[in-house]
C-alpha cells in the first residue's frame, strides 16, 4: 500500500494539537480558486511512499509529538487515496500515535477512517450545494453528511469555513451557515473556525503556469470576521478566532 505525498514538516498547533509530523498527499477532488497548494491539485506526482516506510518515519519522530502532538494528513485532499489513508491511520492507531486528517469532507467513505482517528478537521465552505458545485466543481452535500456521522460517532470536529468575498461573506451568509449547523446539531460537538481569504497560492500558480482567477473582491475585512462570528456565536456555536 503507498501513499503519493508532495509536501511534509513539522507545524505547531495549526493542524491540530501540539506538535504535528503533517503529511500533504497528492491529488483534489475540488478545484477551488484560492486554492493555497495546487500544486497538491493534480491527481498525478508527488512522492510514492510505502504506509510501512512511512510508519517507519512517524515512529523515528515520536519524541517531537509533544504537548498532544501527532500526525496530521491533509492535502491536495485525503479522500482521494481513502485506502492507503485508512491502512496508515489504522497502523498509527495501534501505536498508539494521535492521527488527524484534514479534509474537505466529500468522500462517501470518510466515516470508514473515524475509529483509527483522533481529530477531523473538515472544511464547510458553503451553506448551498449547489453554489459549493458551481464554484469549484463538486457539490459539498456528501460534506454535510460526512459532520452529522462524525457527531454521531462522537468524533472530535473543527469545522473551518474558508471566508471569500463573492463566495460566502455576508451576514446572510452567516445565518444560513447557522441554519445549516443547527439542523446537524453540532453544538456539542465541535467548534468552529473562521479563515478569511489569503492570497498565499497566487505565485504558485504562476510557477505551473495557471491562471489565478481571484481578485481584490474576494479580500475580507477582520471587522466583517467577527461579525459573521458573533452571528454563529449568538446561535451557541463554539467559535475559534485566531
Amino acid at each position: 500500500m503507498e501513499l503519493r505525498i508532495f509536501q511534509k514538516g513539522f507545524n505547531f498547533s495549526q493542524d491540530g494539537p501540539g506538535n504535528r509530523l503533517v503529511y500533504h498527499l497528492q491529488g483534489c477532488n475540488l478545484r477551488c480558486p484560492w486554492c493555497s497548494n495546487p500544486e497538491g491539485i493534480p491527481l498525478e506526482g508527488g512522492d510514492c511512499r510505502s504506509v510501512d516506510e512511512l510508519v517507519e518515519e512517524v515512529m523515528r519522530s515520536r519524541a517531537m509529538f509533544f504537548e498532544g502532538g501527532g500526525v496530521t494528513l491533509t492535502g491536495g485532499e485525503i479522500g482521494v487515496q481513502i485506502d492507503g489513508v485508512k491502512e496508515f491511520l489504522k497502523q498509527l492507531h495501534l501505536r498508539g500515535i494521535h492521527t488527524a486528517v484534514e479534509t474537505n469532507g466529500t468522500s462517501p467513505r470518510l466515516s470508514e477512517l473515524f475509529e483509527f482517528l483522533d481529530y477531523l478537521i473538515m472544511d464547510c465552505k458553503h451553506h448551498d450545494p449547489a453554489f459549493h458545485k458551481q464554484v469549484v466543481g463538486v457539490s459539498n452535500a456528501e460534506t454535510f453528511k460526512n459532520i452529522q456521522k462524525a457527531v454521531e460517532n462522537g468524533v472530535q470536529l473543527a469545522l473551518r469555513i474558508p471566508v471569500s468575498g463573492g463566495f460566502n461573506a455576508t451576514e446572510q451568509d452567516a445565518q444560513a451557515f447557522a441554519a445549516l449547523f443547527e439542523r446537524l446539531q453540532i453544538k456539542q460537538a465541535a467548534t468552529i473556525e473562521l479563515l478569511p481569504y489569503h492570497e498565499y497560492g497566487k505565485d504558485k500558480y504562476k510557477k505551473m503556469g495557471w491562471e489565478y482567477h481571484m481578485t481584490q473582491q474576494a479580500k475580507v475585512s477582520r471587522e466583517l470576521i467577527t461579525q459573521m462570528e458573533n452571528c454563529l456565536r449568538e446561535h451557541g456555536f463554539k467559535i475559534i478566532s485566531t
